[in-house]
């Protein structure tokens, strides 16, 4: 089975969409990922229970990607042997009434991990440059000052998009929240295959849905704002690494991998000392506790 090179996932240049890879082939069998994957995802839950002791960093894991990329799943199969306090999942929808009377990243950052913890993102605040790039409509429901019709949304309104993000990102990373961004890369054929099995399985037709089809006919439109959401918010501090999502193991592991290689880089990372006085008490305490 060949080795991960994160050099191949990691956006550190422009890209062009239709030149990143959908299919990975790591020479492998499903049984010998998914054997890689449980090892992977082990030692990431031991690593969050360190994090957690340590109390200096929180991570972000933000995951985007289009309709039946995998993100539920993934966040499944990834995060399955962490402690449950250690991961907080939040899938973001359409923003609500309450949500809508604040700033566009105000659900997103009182949804933070805390120090210690591990926060996903299935669907993040990149929603804001693409669905509503996508529909700019969406963004007259925000009742802005200078937005009274979608002629008002022009470049310089996605421009001040931009930078909001990425100076959520850098504050955010300053103060100590470590950020891996996965796009998801998913091919429009294999979509269909995915739309296909929905509609064939009847345990799986409630995960369907008509707009899903209308979605897809905006597929190259997606595309365009997911490459220059790519060019324009990928940092050393909050990076993006393009996934091939075409098979669903492969990406799980690939996640993982990226996850766990790049935290174990942090090597002040460590469980806290035991007090001196307490260390030097802990015969004591046995015989203590062995009298009871």
């Amino acid at each position: 089975m060949k080795k991960i090179s994160i050099s191949d996932y990691k956006v550190e240049s422009n890209v062009k969409i239709s030149d990143l890879k959908s299919f990975e082939d790591f020479d492998a069998s499903k049984k010998e990922l998914e054997k890689e994957l449980e090892d992977t995802r082990e030692k990431l839950g031991d690593l969050q229970d360190t994090m957690y002791a340590h109390g200096k960093y929180a991570v972000l894991v933000c995951l985007q990607g289009m309709d039946t990329a995998g993100k539920d799943s993934l966040i499944r199969e990834v995060f399955k042997d962490f402690n449950a306090r250690g991961v907080v999942v939040h899938s973001f929808k359409v923003p609500t009434e309450l949500e809508k009377k604040h700033d566009f990243l105000w659900r997103h950052y009182i949804a933070l991990p805390a120090r210690g913890k591990f926060g996903v993102f299935n669907r993040t605040h990149y929603e804001n440059v693409l669905v509503t790039r996508v529909h700019p409509e969406y963004i007259l429901g925000e009742n802005l000052p200078d937005v009274n019709s979608v002629s008002d949304i022009d470049k310089e309104f996605w421009d001040k998009r931009f930078e909001q993000i990425n100076a959520f990102e850098k504050t955010i990373a300053q103060s100590g929240t470590i950020i891996y961004k996965f796009f998801l890369n998913l091919s429009k054929e294999e979509q269909k295959n995915r739309l296909l099995r929905r509609l064939n399985k009847p345990n799986k037709n409630w995960k369907f849905s008509p707009g899903d089809l209308k979605e897809r006919k905006l597929w190259d439109t997606y595309m365009d704002c997911y490459q220059e959401i790519l060019n324009r918010t990928s940092y050393p501090h909050a990076p993006w690494y393009a996934i091939p999502a075409d098979d669903k193991p492969t990406a799980r592991y690939i996640v993982a991998s990226i996850l766990l290689k790049e935290l174990q880089k942090y090597k002040d990372i460590q469980e806290p000392e035991l007090d001196e006085d307490v260390k030097a008490r802990i015969q004591e305490f046995k015989e203590q506790l062995g009298k009871e």
